[in-house]
């Protein structure tokens, strides 16, 4: 039985394969591949997009899909997450999709299931299906000729699980990184890492932008600080017209956007923004996540 905690445990060829499936699924239309099947949520973070795109990836084909509320679970009367997996899965769903603040988690409930597990993101560490559908957006533009192309990635690296994972993918299919960070979200690092991005413009071909996790930040600032910070930060980090000129440079993000702090409003107009057919996307390449690990196909 196969999980997805990381991209790791995906081989190339899976995923490739993978994406074989995501491009039939690309017009999100409705089929019965899973009908019959069940599947859990449960989220003990916020989310909007992973959530809805794995509720909807599900449904559209055929499953049915049981959202445990976490804030009327028993784990708020002191049950561990590890004891409510273990009875979820006394129930015998078909898989489990789970996003948690500690890194490790889903890793170590695999085995208190005996369903997939689908990691939808823990803490700062991983979240494989969001690498996935990004590889999959840069594939799909590139025509699956990705080899050596430079790809900036912009922000918080330190305390981004998006860059955690597609550090962990993109090189796999030739990609380079070169990361674009404030010397507060450095991370030790193998790829380049500057703190403008002017220096690198134009040897790129994909910028992500990331959003600025303050979530996850062990200071607290006032709000004042706050605004101060952000003003500084987006000041060299937002991407913006003036910035991007007329180079033919894919432009990504993850999402929620802060718009005019990670990406300006102009440019999320713009035709080089993949931001919405990322999302598009997503739910694409989950319903081939979920075939694939409920299927064994």
């Amino acid at each position: 039985m196969k999980h997805l905690i990381t991209t790791s445990d995906f081989s190339n060829d899976e995923i490739l394969k993978l994406f074989n499936d995501a491009k039939l699924f690309l017009d999100l239309s409705s089929n019965k591949l899973l009908e019959g099947k069940l599947i859990v949520t449960l989220f003990f973070e916020n989310s909007t997009r992973t959530r809805s795109s794995f509720e909807i990836a599900a449904k559209r084909l055929g499953a049915d899909v049981v959202n445990l509320e976490v804030q009327t679970s028993s784990t708020k009367k002191g049950e561990t997450v590890e004891d409510t997996v273990a009875n979820l899965n006394a129930m015998k769903p078909d898989a489990i999709i789970i996003r948690h603040s500690e890194c490790g988690l889903p890793n170590s409930l695999k085995s208190y299931v005996n369903c997939p597990i689908l990691n939808a993101g823990d803490g700062k560490n991983a979240h494989p299906t969001q690498a996935l559908l990004d590889l999959f957006t840069i594939m799909e533009h590139f025509n699956y000729d990705v080899k050596d192309k430079n790809i900036a990635i912009v922000g918080d690296i330190f305390n981004s699980r998006v860059a955690s994972s597609n550090l962990e993918l993109l090189p796999r299919f030739g990609l380079k990184p070169i990361l674009v960070t404030p010397k507060e979200f450095r991370v030790v690092s193998q790829y380049k890492t500057v703190k403008n991005i002017n220096k690198v413009i134009d040897k790129l071909d994909v910028i992500m932008s990331l959003r600025v996790q303050h979530e996850r930040h062990t200071f607290t600032l006032s709000d004042d600080e706050l605004e101060e910070n952000t003003k500084k930060y987006s000041k060299k980090y937002c991407i913006t017209k003036k910035m991007m000129g007329s180079r033919d440079i894919l432009l990504m993000h993850p999402g929620p956007v802060n718009r005019n702090i990670d990406i300006s409003d102009e440019m999320l107009e713009d035709p080089r923004s993949k931001v919405l057919e990322q999302v598009r996307n997503g739910v694409a390449v989950r319903m081939a996540c979920l075939k694939k690990l409920i299927l064994n196909q």
